[in-house]
This record gives structure tokens, C-alpha cells and sequence, in this order.
């Protein structure tokens, strides 16, 4: 079978213009989600405190100390109630999911009030504090209603509410590392 000339000269041009047909409709009627994450970002993305913390037995604490390594908080009231230790467990969780990536995170609770801080053996490893008197903390560090990743740089990057989906949450943790040339 052979074409006419004519009708070589349309696929030819049908060969460049379904492309752009095809790109023009996906933009206007194919809807993809915006990200992958299942947190939120914080764009801009606050600096951590530099202000001093209060940590027991060891004096003071500040997050410039963690300079290089990611960083999981978590805030709520100095007695830590059930919600309080059912959040940390599910930090602890996620931590312990992370395997060897692990260590490159460190997690932090943020008490406040004014009572003494008291965590489950369980929690070891945890770093809890309370701000230094006199002292007020960045929302970020006092918002019991999120947990929060600060990133090595010193920067609150990501939260997700207090109680997440972990496997979501543990994701996204998972994607940041394995992309992250720095912590």
C-alpha cells in the first residue's frame, strides 16, 4: 500500500502535534498529588532555638549541640501523661524501624512546665528538657499537638501530628536520609 503525498505530509505532522495534543490535555485534566511526603513541609523552614535548655543531671542543653544530625521532637506538659508517652513510643518506634540509618537521628523531648522530667527505662536514649527559666521556646518546641524534624543544618524542616501513621511517617524519614548528603 502506498500513501499519497498528501497523506505522508499528515502523519508526519500528526508525528509532532499528538505530543503536544496529549501534554496539553494531561495539564489540564490529569490531577497528581503535589508530594510524596506524608508530613508537612514548613516552608520557610524556622531555625531551631539557640536559646539555652535545662537538662537533668547534665545542666544545660542546646540544640547547637546536635549540630549534624537530624532530630525528632516531640513537646508536651513535664508529667508526660499517657497521650505524652504514647507519642515518644511512637517516636521510639519509628527510631528503632529507621535499623542502621538509626544513629543518624536523635530524639528529644521538650517538657513543659515546671515539674521534674521522669521517662520509662524504655525511653532511654531519649533527650528530655525543659526550657531554661525565664525562657520561651519557638512554637515548634512546645507544640504538643505535632512531632518535628529538625534537620542537621539546625533547621524545623517537617511535622506530622502527634499521633502519625507511623509507616507514613517512618517513610518519609527513610526517603530524607537516603537523599540527604548531610546528619
Amino acid at each position: 500500500m502506498t500513501l499519497s503525498p498528501r497523506a505522508k505530509l499528515l502523519l508526519i505532522g500528526a508525528l509532532f502535534f499528538l505530543p503536544i495534543a496529549a501534554s496539553v490535555i494531561a495539564y489540564n485534566f490529569v490531577h497528581v498529588k503535589p508530594t510524596a511526603n506524608y508530613g508537612e513541609l514548613l516552608q520557610p523552614p524556622p531555625a531551631v532555638d539557640p536559646q539555652p535548655f535545662v537538662r537533668a543531671p547534665d545542666g544545660a542543653f542546646r540544640f547547637a549541640e546536635l549540630s549534624g544530625r537530624w532530630v525528632l521532637v516531640a513537646a508536651d506538659d513535664a508529667g508526660c501523661t499517657a497521650s505524652c508517652l504514647e507519642k515518644l513510643h511512637t517516636v521510639r518506634q519509628v527510631w528503632l524501624a529507621l535499623g542502621r540509618e538509626a544513629s543518624r537521628v536523635q530524639r528529644v523531648f521538650v517538657a513543659s512546665g515546671t515539674g521534674p522530667v521522669h521517662l520509662p527505662d524504655d525511653l532511654a536514649g531519649v533527650i528530655a528538657v525543659a526550657p531554661a527559666p525565664g525562657t520561651s521556646p519557638s512554637a515548634a518546641l512546645r507544640d504538643p499537638a505535632h512531632l518535628y524534624l529538625v534537620d542537621p543544618n539546625g533547621n524545623v524542616m517537617m511535622r506530622w501530628p502527634a499521633r502519625p501513621d507511623m509507616r507514613r511517617m517512618l517513610n518519609d524519614l527513610q526517603r530524607l536520609l537516603k537523599a540527604s548528603q548531610i546528619g
